[in-house]
């Protein structure tokens, strides 16, 4: 799962999301350091990976990158899955994606100093990019797959993952509506979980 994902599963809960939304920059027992809601939303995001590691579905997905993208496949899937749940958005949530992210973004600016100094210059390209609504295209998840491929330390191929995409597309997408229900029963039974029962908002 990636960022629009995790914070969908973080349900109502605004500390929730902040913390799943940081989890990937907090190594090792940091994340004790963090106010309790956090410190529960950084912990259902490490609870959320290694369910999602864990399950055929996703094991299926990145041994069919393996080959070719090797210990990056893992990244991409997570990055299809992010497509697929943008794509599907209205069946999971019924407040637009656009609005739904901007109260994100919105958020995140006024929680910007509970957060790690790198998101003083990361958040600034997320929303200008709009990055959630980005994840609905596929040209759209091209660029930011673009953009991550321009970071990473080792030739990475990132932004060439969409040709699997689109040869595979049919076959990754039903997969994932078979999964992300699972999943969020997962999280609903989660003792960091948000109230799924409720509107999924968040108080900015």
């Amino acid at each position: 799962m990636n960022y629009l994902a995790h914070i969908y599963l973080s349900g109502s809960n605004t500390h929730h999301a902040l913390g799943n939304f940081i989890a990937d920059d907090i190594k090792g027992l940091e994340w004790k350091k963090y106010p309790i809601k956090i410190q529960e939303g950084i912990l259902l995001h490490r609870a959320i990976d290694s369910y999602t590691d864990k399950h055929a579905l996703f094991k299926k997905h990145v041994s069919l990158l393996f080959p070719i993208y090797r210990h990056y496949s893992r990244v991409i899937v997570d990055m299809y899955y992010d497509h697929f749940l943008a794509c599907h958005w209205k069946k999971f949530h019924p407040l637009p994606l656009n609005s739904f992210a901007e109260n994100f973004y919105t958020t995140l600016e006024n929680h910007l100093p509970l957060l790690p100094e790198v998101y003083e210059k990361r958040l600034p390209h997320i929303r200008k990019g709009n990055w959630f609504l980005k994840y609905a295209s596929i040209d759209g998840l091209g660029q930011i797959l673009w953009q991550m491929e321009q970071r990473t330390r080792f030739p990475s191929k990132l932004s060439n993952s969409i040709s699997e995409l689109k040869l595979h597309y049919s076959l990754l997408e039903s997969d994932f509506l078979e999964f992300f229900p699972l999943l969020c029963g997962y999280c609903k039974k989660h003792p960091n979980a948000g109230n799924y029962k409720e509107l999924p908002y968040f108080e900015i």
